[in-house]
């Protein structure tokens, strides 16, 4: 269940976790909406990179890699980060909430949904973190 980011299967990886994890079902059993990551070429990512997943009460119903630009422009959040900046938090040198405070993660959506429901994020998080085997 552990693979390398950025790559499909880290992507698939983290669709496992997220829908075998009990205590990220428990915490995130009222999340609903949907998130679309827009990664910024940077270090060893040479191209821009997306991915989407479709969360919706502590599960995890769909995922894509490189969807698309127009495919999912109606998702619930948005997050804008350079590969630098979502590696640190991937790997732990970087708190999610303190990249979105300091716009190091940007966010196109609902931000006072998204600060109501830190402990959701932060599990979220969790679960990226314990896929990750290795960065590229």
């Amino acid at each position: 269940m552990s693979a390398t980011f950025p790559s499909p299967d880290w992507l698939q990886g983290l669709m496992k976790k997220l829908n075998s994890d009990e205590k990220y079902a428990k915490i995130a059993r009222n999340w609903e909406g949907d998130l679309l990551f827009h990664i910024e070429p940077e270090g060893n990512l040479t191209g821009p990179l997306s991915f989407y997943l479709d969360l919706w009460h502590g599960t995890c119903r769909n995922v894509e890699f490189k969807p698309s630009p127009d495919k999912y422009v109606d998702s619930a959040f948005v997050f804008q980060a350079s590969y630098t900046d979502i590696t640190a938090i991937l790997t732990g040198k970087l708190d999610p909430m303190t990249a979105l405070l300091t716009n190091k993660l940007k966010l196109q959506g609902n931000l006072g949904v998204m600060m109501r429901s830190v402990p959701t994020v932060l599990d979220f998080v969790r679960c990226a973190r314990e896929v990750t085997t290795d960065i590229q």
